[in-house]
């Protein structure tokens, strides 16, 4: 009969927080297992040390590197893979001779800790039972004596090794905020607080719960002191709601402030080199940055910056709103991915401005590489002459619509770039639009299918009409479908800038 393993948390460091539980399935184990840094001596055993059985056989795991520095031919990370692997072996052993093993985790298994990657090794053999801990940010909390979040308050974990973009971005959209894991990425850490406006609502708190505990403001910590062991606390109490929702304005406080020019831009289609000089700067000067999420995500996050995100179907509540900023004399751009005035958010921006109540407000649309010209230079020349671009989408406008111009479209024999050709909830219109075409097209036109263009994923493939898979179409892709001309050479794809007299290729 096997042994039976732990997870069990210790807390942060103080052994009056460790739970009953804990202290009881600590103080029945045959092994005490715990990892340890390299040349030091474990948190974890020391804060559970005193519950130690007589007799009890203990398993130091000691981390073959603490840094991404190693001379291991798989780098760090194969470095603590084979160290995971050995560590689990060595349990393992224990557990097949029948004795019952408890892992010390310092604060809670499951939150950052090193048992986890034991728990994917062990759990699926051996009897497993996890006991949770204090962690390290609910003990800094109350160090620091101050709620983290209230009510409808969102509270987001970090882990300081982020990107230094990614973290300012994500401190910017949130009300409170915890960041782990510091030391060495303190000055980056800093550096993010202070671009996404939060540096003065920063607490360090450093070993909460032991005699060595102490806090004071981020921007007083000098960086060369910061253990890995502290945290900063960013309190939801410091502000009036998160940025990326925007807080409600009082215009009738204000009523001589001039209305501001409100600019809608083209982020292009994904990477940051396709995004113009232009709009660039614009981004760097304004003060509000609108627009459905994911491409507000992509606007770098920086001091003075506050983000409105929203979903995918509000896009003439998201113009609304930037209007009612620049109204109030806020400097605001609305972003789009690729061409803002290619099925982007200029339309609805122009549309809800019809409204009398923004007729101060002077609009400037700032244009962006578009997806359908990203596909068509991956592909070569596939739009060099006359071509259209029509969306599927129906949910603006009828499909018997989209239908009368794709046989328009193909009667004309202009080249065509499909936008929004799939999603989730339609999936039959990319197949009827292909047996639409095919009435006035052949089945050997040259289609290319680009899929999440400039992206790390990308892909391109050239295929025919007659060969085209409907099945294999998503959101994610653009459809380019050629004119009769359009050719395939070694090359690329390409279509003639000449046509015959009369037009027809067929």
């Amino acid at each position: 009969m096997t042994g039976h393993f732990h997870g069990v948390g210790v807390g942060p460091g103080d052994p009056e927080l460790i739970t009953r539980k804990a202290a009881r399935l600590i103080a029945q184990a045959d092994v005490i297992a715990y990892h340890a840094g390299v040349g030091k001596s474990s948190n974890a055993r020391r804060i559970a040390a005193e519950l130690f059985p007589a007799g009890v056989i203990e398993e130091q795991l000691t981390y073959p590197v603490t840094t991404g520095s190693t001379d291991h031919p798989g780098g760090y990370a194969g470095a603590l893979a084979d160290f995971y692997e050995e560590s689990a072996a060595r349990l393992a052993g224990h557990l097949d001779a029948g004795r019952d093993v408890v892992l010390l985790s310092e604060g809670d298994p499951l939150f950052y800790g090193s048992y986890m990657y034991m728990h994917d090794r062990l759990a699926q053999r051996y009897p497993t039972e996890i006991v949770p801990g204090v962690p390290a940010f609910l003990a800094a909390t109350a160090a620091v004596a101050s709620p983290l979040v209230r009510q409808t308050d969102v509270l987001t974990v970090l882990p300081g090794t982020l990107p230094e973009p990614e973290l300012a971005r994500r401190l910017a959209g949130t009300d409170g905020a915890v960041i782990m894991k510091l030391g060495r990425t303190f000055p980056a850490v800093r550096r993010a607080l202070e671009a996404a406006g939060r540096l003065d609502d920063a607490l360090y708190v450093e070993r909460a719960t032991t005699p060595e505990q102490r806090w004071l403001p981020v921007a007083d910590v000098e960086a060369e002191t910061v253990p890995y062991f502290s945290l900063i606390v960013v309190t939801g109490d410091s502000r009036n709601g998160p940025r990326s929702r925007g807080a409600e304005r009082d215009h009738a406080a204000a009523p001589t402030v001039a209305a501001a020019e409100l600019l809608v831009v083209g982020l292009g289609p994904g990477p940051e080199c396709w995004l113009t000089p232009e709009v660039s700067m614009a981004l760097a000067e304004v003060g509000h940055v609108v627009g459905y999420g994911p491409y507000v995500d992509r606007v770098p996050q920086r001091a003075g910056l506050t983000r409105h995100a929203s979903g995918n179907t509000v896009e003439v509540d998201r113009a609304r709103h930037a209007l009612d900023l620049a109204t109030s004399g806020e400097r605001v751009a609305v972003v789009s991915g690729g061409d803002a005035g290619v099925f982007g958010m200029a339309a609805a921006v122009f549309e809800a401005a019809e409204d009398p109540a923004y007729a101060g407000v002077s609009i400037r649309v700032l244009p962006g590489v578009s997806a359908v010209q990203a596909v068509a230079a991956r592909a070569g020349a596939p739009i060099g002459a006359d071509f259209a671009v029509v969306s599927l989408s129906d949910r603006l406008k009828p499909w018997t619509v989209v239908e009368r111009r794709l046989r328009a479209i193909a009667e004309a024999d202009l080249v065509l770039a499909i936008y929004n050709p799939a999603s989730r909830s339609r999936t039959e219109q990319i197949a009827t639009a292909r047996r639409v075409l095919l009435e006035h097209r052949t089945p050997d036109t040259v289609v290319v299918v680009g899929r999440a263009i400039g992206r790390a994923d990308e892909s391109l493939t050239v295929t025919t009409l007659g060969e085209l898979d409907p099945a294999s179409i998503d959101m994610s892709c653009l459809v380019i479908v050629g004119a009769g001309s359009t050719r395939v050479s070694p090359a690329g794809v390409w279509t003639p800038r000449f046509v015959a007299d009369g037009g027809d290729h067929w």
